[in-house]
């Protein structure tokens, strides 16, 4: 191990050296990648890793003729340094300068290292995907510490945390016994800013504002916004006490522009057609507010104790305009006179339509709290600490339909609409009707859609889902120098976390007064009609559903059926863990061997509440429970031998865990009873049946090997491959079990004589194997010539295998998350204050999880995408009376990427095309400070 357990905390090393005359790259390298291991880890044992204070010490002393540099090029430098002197393998993005990541958001820098990917939702870079598996096998710290989500699972949505408040992100590919909370995917390390080891004062704002190329595409949205920022540093009582106080706030907005299809229906034997379509225009407002502090206190070489706190308001609004066109799904016809090529109606006309206008709106309001306290006390060889945390979140969410159309179901006027096939496989209409005219559309149910709870039918659905995730941590470990041969130290601790989170369903059916069939609506919500013209629709109706429902114009009825009932659940979770670790060091001739080997001990008590009910609607509810305890034991080895010729090669051998997603641990249950059926004394023709969650889930559990060959040409460039093995003993999917429902009431006839039957069910089952390649690297281009210097390129391309099969009751499909290719490349220069980058980014195909039905979470598969972003920008240098100042202009999503879902394996059957447009940020900002 290389001095990894000489310090506890961050050094906030924001300037790192470049040495102009190291040796050349090989001219074959296609992609280079910026990664750097991590920040010692406050709340984590400190010999997990190095630090970059040591990194920075290390490079001056290799290299004391640098010439110093800060913002990207120090990020590089810095990155590569602490890669060298990592025992895992782990990537990394650091602060370019206080203040300031080296991209918009935490997520799109994440998806830039080697392996890593995001997912957009909603026209954001929000859930992240490690190694092709999905955000379910991967863990989120802050500080080392692990966190609550807002999320109905465990997947961090990244959006929630400002990027200016984060001076590094640390993704662990490897774990180790000592890195408590770790994924099997990898685990990813969110890291404030630590004052003392930062070293020196600095305040540091900044201010950005945004446009949107669509435009404001809603009555009453945005199309510009702005993002303000500012942290501040400082020491006092010589250096002995430290503060970090940081706020950032946004207000973000998001146009979209999608065309939404039910389905492809076989219409004849040779040709499908588009079932039905739901065209929307949305327009999102982010609203965020986080705040950071730490105070670090540090009297003396033996002690050091650090308290943190970080709180985020997250107020997220939307309203989504558009007409929902029931097709071929539906009482329509296709009239004659279609056209028909590839095996599908590419154009014609459905008579007998009617149209379902929407008004639509979800709002999410979302509070998070973390609280950590630590701290160290090291003396004679000995080190010890302590830290507790706290953890909080809280979700309220609206998720609102409103529609209005012609007249009630059964009566016109109808729409004979044209249909088109685009380019892009999206269909475009010509509708005969003008849904923008207010006296035609009134408030109704055009279709009839929940006639069985309001006669007539529903106008309108309304659910709020509320969100509540508390977890209370707390850890203490060890650490003694041994200098016994090749262990420099061992390492041993225990931790204990305590979490229960719990999702409540209110939904409510939205019916007229009095029972009206229709009526006008009201002149006070009406508002300028929205085009709809990206689709060949000119306009709609358009107007407030929310002040509708504040303001009493419709009736809530409960929903009423079981499967709103068994939505609902509590997973609570006790997880005790103990760690051993031996720390490694050695010289085997010139080469030095650092690395760890230890083992996890996990145990683990998990529970859970629900509701069992049955029935539409529900005739009976009961609570249930369920749950498991279960022992798992972790071992872990990682080696890295390095070289004089600097060539690094690790090893890593370890057994990785991950956590069931909470709903599938629910207790819910869905069930039904068939009294014809209440004398069987057969399972197989049981009268009971049902559908649910598991309390008593294992985690999944892999088996993984990692290799990594490196080579460094100084402290700015080196290139690299990596492998990775992972054999998984499990994985999760639904299965047919055998429920035991005694107790569980009859809904009608007799008692049945069984009281066991088949479920459908999340089940631990067979796994399978993931395995993968990643090449990774940075080339300056003053390696080539002296009138390069400030030009370079870095970047990584990573192939993922699979042979796991999620469902083995279904034909073969990728896992969620998995792109088989990945790639990211940058092409930078930076010299004397001014910067410019180009950023390409690249994924394949892959299964997403996004908002299906009702909102309800589903698996389609999205497009490849290729992501362009760049930015330009200038800091004014020392000497100039704006010195501090700084200047940027950044411009995302240049290649109008749209996000692209289909069904079947076929991509001309497109569900979802949305389109998010461009967008363009221009930024200032001021740092200033002194050394002390």
């Amino acid at each position: 191990m290389i001095d990894s357990g000489s310090r506890f905390g961050v050094r906030g090393a924001a300037r790192l050296s470049l040495n102009a005359s190291t040796g050349a790259i090989a001219a074959s390298l296609l992609f280079v990648a910026t990664s750097q291991a991590a920040f010692a880890q406050v709340g984590t044992d400190p010999s997990l890793t190095p630090n970059v204070e040591t990194a920075s010490k290390k490079v001056a002393e290799e290299n004391p003729d640098d010439i110093i540099v800060s913002g990207l090029r120090s990020a590089i430098a810095a990155s590569i340094t602490e890669k060298r002197l990592s025992n895992q393998i782990v990537e990394s993005i650091s602060s370019e300068d206080i203040g300031k990541l080296p991209d918009n958001s935490i997520a799109d820098s994440i998806a830039r290292l080697p392996g890593v990917t995001a997912q957009r939702v909603d026209g954001r870079s929000q859930a992240v995907s490690i190694r092709g598996f999905g955000p379910d096998f991967s863990t989120t710290l802050l500080n080392g510490r692990e966190q609550t989500t807002v999320g109905d699972n465990r997947g961090v949505e990244y959006d929630q945390f400002p990027s200016e408040l984060i001076s590094q992100v640390v993704i662990y590919k490897t774990p180790s016994a000592a890195l408590v909370g770790a994924g099997m995917s990898g685990t990813v390390d969110l890291r404030t800013i630590r004052p003392l080891e930062y070293g020196k004062q600095a305040i540091a704002v900044n201010a950005r504002g945004e446009w949107l190329s669509l435009g404001a595409l809603n009555s009453g949205s945005k199309d510009t916004g702005y993002r303000v920022s500012g942290l501040y540093v400082d020491q006092f009582m010589d250096n002995t006490l430290g503060i970090a106080v940081g706020i950032a706030h946004m207000e973000s907005p998001t146009q979209i522009e999608r065309f939404n299809a039910w389905g492809y229906p076989n219409y004849d034997a040779t040709n499908i057609i588009i079932g039905g379509a739901k065209p929307y225009v949305t327009s999102t407002e982010l609203k965020r507010t986080g705040v950071v502090g730490t105070l670090e206190y540090t009297p003396n070489d033996n002690f050091t104790t650090v308290g943190d706190v970080y709180w985020s308001k997250f107020d997220d609004s939307q309203i989504l305009r558009g007409i929902e066109f029931p097709l071929q799904w539906s009482s329509a016809s296709l009239a004659p006179g279609y056209t028909a090529a590839g095996g599908r109606i590419t154009s014609g006309t459905f008579n007998g339509v009617k149209g379902v206008v929407r008004n639509d709106a979800n709002a999410r309001d979302a509070t998070n709290l973390a609280l950590g306290w630590n701290a160290k006390f090291q003396k004679d060889g000995w080190m010890a600490f302590t830290d507790v945390s706290y953890s909080h979140v809280t979700r309220n969410d609206t998720i609102l339909e409103s529609y209005s159309g012609t007249g009630p179901a059964g009566s016109g006027p109808y729409d004979s609409l044209g249909f088109t096939t685009n380019s892009n496989s999206t269909t475009s209409f010509n509708p005969s009707i003008n849904y923008a005219d207010a006296n035609l559309i009134k408030l109704t149910s055009p279709q009839g859609w929940g006639s069985d709870v309001i006669p007539g039918g529903q106008v309108g659905y309304v659910n709020y889902p509320t969100i509540d995730d508390e977890l209370f941590a707390w850890r203490t470990g060890f650490e003694r120098d041994l200098n016994m041969g090749f262990l420099k130290s061992v390492s041993f601790g225990f931790n204990y976390a305590d979490r229960t989170k719990s999702l409540t369903q209110d939904e409510y059916f939205l019916g007229l007064k009095n029972g009206a069939l229709s009526q006008p609506i009201p002149t006070g919500s009406l508002l300028a009609p929205t085009e709809l013209a990206f689709l060949g629709v000119p306009g709609m109706v358009s107007y407030d559903p929310i002040a509708l429902v504040n303001g009493g114009t419709y009736n809530l009825v409960r929903n009423p059926n079981a499967d709103v009932l068994t939505k609902g659940w509590s997973v609570s979770e006790q997880v005790m863990t103990g760690y051993l670790q031996f720390n490694i060091d050695s010289q085997i001739g010139a080469n030095t061997l650092t690395g760890n080997v230890g083992v996890q001990v996990i145990n683990t008590n998990q529970r859970s509440n629900g509701e069992a009910a049955s029935g539409t609607p529900a005739f009976t509810s009961n609570n249930v429970t369920g749950g498991a305890e279960y022992t798992y034991a972790l071992p872990s080895l990682n080696l890295a031998l390095r070289t004089p010729e600097q060539f690094v090669a690790r090893f890593g051998l370890s057994k990785q865990m991950a956590r069931a997603r909470l709903d599938q641990m629910r207790a819910s249950i869905n069930f039904s009873y068939n009294p014809a059926l209440a004398g069987s004394t057969d399972p197989e023709f049981s009268p009971w049946g049902g559908s649910g969650g598991n309390p008593a889930l294992r985690p999944w559990i892999a088996n993984a090997v990692d290799v990594s060959f490196e080579k460094y040409f100084g402290p700015v460039a080196y290139v690299a491959v990596a492998g990775f093995y992972k054999n998984l003993d499990t994985y999760i999917y639904d299965q047919q079990v055998l429920y035991n429902f005694t107790g569980f009431p009859v809904s009608s006839g007799p008692a049945p004589v069984l009281n066991v039957g088949y479920v459908t069910i999340p089940t631990n089952g067979n796994g399978g194997e993931m395995y993968g390649v990643e090449f990774s690297g940075t080339l300056p281009f003053n390696k080539f010539a002296s009138a390069l210097d400030g030009f370079g390129l870095l970047g990584n391309f990573s192939i993922t295998e699979s042979n796991i099969q999620p469902d083995p009751n279904n034909p073969k499909s990728p896992i969620p998350g998995l792109s088989k290719y990945v790639g990211n490349a940058t092409l930078y220069f930076e010299k004397q204050g001014f910067q410019a980058r180009v950023s390409v980014s690249y994924r394949s195909e892959f299964l997403g999880e996004v908002a299906g039905f009702g909102n309800a979470r589903t698996f389609r598969t999205v497009d490849p995408e290729t992501l362009v972003d760049a930015q330009i920008g200038y800091e004014f240098q020392a000497g100039s009376k704006f010195a501090g100042l700084s200047i940027l202009l950044q411009g995302q999503n240049l290649s109008n990427e749209p996000f692209v879902t289909y069904q079947a394996g076929d991509t001309t059957q497109v569900i979802d095309n949305q389109n998010f447009g461009r967008r363009f940020l221009f930024g200032i900002g001021y740092k200033f400070g002194m050394n002390k």
